[in-house]
C-alpha cells in the first residue's frame, strides 16, 4: 500500500515528492476545465498570461521567460499574431527587433479562459474547511515563491 500524502510529506524528500505529485494532479484537473471550444495551446495561453503581466516583450525575451527555444516562440508569435491575439511592431531602438503586444482579442480570451478555471477552483474551494483554506493562504505565496526560483 502506497504511503499517504501526510505520510510522505513528513520529510523534505518526502514533501519535494508530494509537492510535485499534488501539484501536477492540480494543473492537469485545471487543463480540462478549460472551454473546449478554444483554440489555443496551454502554451500559447501561456505567452499571452506572459504579456499581460509583463507588458510586451520581443520574441527572444519571450522565449527566454517562457523557456523555450527562440525559433518556438517565432511560430507561436506567428500563429497568434495571425489569429489577432498578440500585435507587433518595430522597436523604435533597433528596426531589426519587433515588440510583441497582447491585443484586446488575446485579452478577452485569456479573462475567460481565467474565469472557468478559477470558477471551478472557488467552487472546489467551497468544500474546504475554513482552516484548509487558511492554509491555502498560507501556502499560495510560497507555492509562487518555489515557482519562481
Amino acid at each position: 500500500m502506497a504511503p499517504t500524502i501526510e505520510k510522505l510529506a513528513r520529510t523534505d524528500v518526502g514533501l519535494a515528492s508530494a509537492l510535485r505529485l499534488s501539484v501536477f494532479r492540480l494543473v492537469r484537473r485545471l487543463r480540462s476545465e478549460r472551454d473546449p471550444d478554444n483554440e489555443l495551446s496551454i502554451g500559447q495561453l501561456a505567452v499571452l498570461g506572459d504579456l499581460l503581466r509583463e507588458g510586451e516583450a520581443s520574441v527572444g525575451e519571450l522565449a527566454r521567460r517562457q523557456m523555450v527555444q527562440p525559433p518556438t516562440m517565432t511560430r507561436a508569435i506567428n500563429d497568434l499574431e495571425a489569429a489577432g491575439y498578440v500585435t507587433r511592431r518595430a522597436c523604435e531602438d533597433d528596426g531589426r527587433r519587433a515588440l510583441i503586444s497582447i491585443s484586446d482579442q488575446g485579452a478577452a480570451t485569456l479573462a475567460a479562459d481565467r474565469k472557468r478555471r478559477d470558477a471551478w477552483l472557488a467552487r472546489e474551494l467551497r468544500n474546504l474547511t475554513p482552516e484548509e483554506r487558511d492554509a491555502l493562504r498560507t501556502a499560495a505565496p510560497i507555492l509562487e515563491r518555489l515557482a519562481n526560483a
